[in-house]
């Protein structure tokens, strides 16, 4: 007996861009410690979970290599590009996403709007830079005033790990027609140096700029080094966030979950 993974570039049309996520897809739930094990072995910024419910929706979970997160965008997207629209029954919620006919993946997350609070002692140093900080229920948002701060960036990992945050996400006004905003998302802390692309950063980059902005639609450029397009579309306490997914490869394991 054998699982088999697919692995597919989330927030993007092209091959080797955007951020790439493993879709496990199981028929029964596996022991933690094995999808642990498993998303270790993969080495990507998330592994995703799917195990068919009765009800015809799924249940899902993800894994970064060394922790379980409540919510992960670009890996859900990965999801529907494997096994199809529908509910999905995570951590945080039931997240309904469906699949258009453009191609255009959507996915209903909740919104996490950040509120002004405090820089933590060592975030300036440990970005090289300073902005207006705010706060969201896991992650912290810097706003920078130019774009270009944003691309340039060289943080201090290490000492960004110490910041008490699941993720530190650095923002801009965007200066090219057609994006809104840019931003790079640090999670040292969680295992993941910089992610390429954070579906779940755009549920606090989307209520932000919206407000910002004066509009509900809005398109995010996270300018990593793959980098990838975040549609963005604010509904009251929900954020639907859109993006296109490709398949790259597909792994067979020989470890299975019994």
């Amino acid at each position: 007996m054998s699982t088999e993974l697919v692995v597919v570039d989330a927030f993007t049309d092209r091959p080797f861009s955007g951020n790439p996520a493993a879709v496990c897809r199981l028929d029964r739930p596996a022991p933690e410690t094995w999808m642990r094990d498993v998303a270790g072995e993969m080495n990507l910024s998330e592994t995703a979970f799917v195990v068919t419910r009765p009800d015809r929706g799924y249940n899902l979970r993800w894994f970064t290599p060394t922790t379980e997160v409540d919510l992960c965008g670009h890996a859900t997207l990965a999801s529907v590009h494997v096994v199809g629209g529908g509910e999905f029954h995570t951590r945080s919620g039931v997240l309904t996403c469906a699949l258009r006919d453009d191609g255009l993946i959507e996915m209903d997350f909740p919104a996490d709007p950040p509120i002004a609070c405090a820089p933590p002692d060592g975030l300036f140093a440990a970005l090289g830079t300073v902005g207006d900080v705010l706060g969201g229920a896991s992650d912290l948002m810097v706003v920078c005033a130019e774009p270009d701060t944003v691309r340039q960036l060289q943080p201090d990992l290490t000492a960004l790990a110490a910041i008490d945050a699941r993720a530190v996400i650095v923002t801009a006004a965007a200066s090219q027609p057609g994006i809104d905003c840019v931003s790079r998302v640090f999670a040292p802390r969680v295992g993941i140096p910089e992610d390429p692309v954070t579906g779940s950063a755009h549920c606090t980059l989307a209520p932000w700029w919206s407000t910002r902005t004066g509009r509900s639609e809005l398109v995010g450029a996270q300018v990593s080094r793959r980098g990838g397009i975040v549609h963005m579309r604010v509904d009251g306490n929900r954020v639907i966030l859109g993006g296109h997914a490709v398949t790259v490869s597909e792994v067979r394991l020989l470890a299975d979950p019994d």
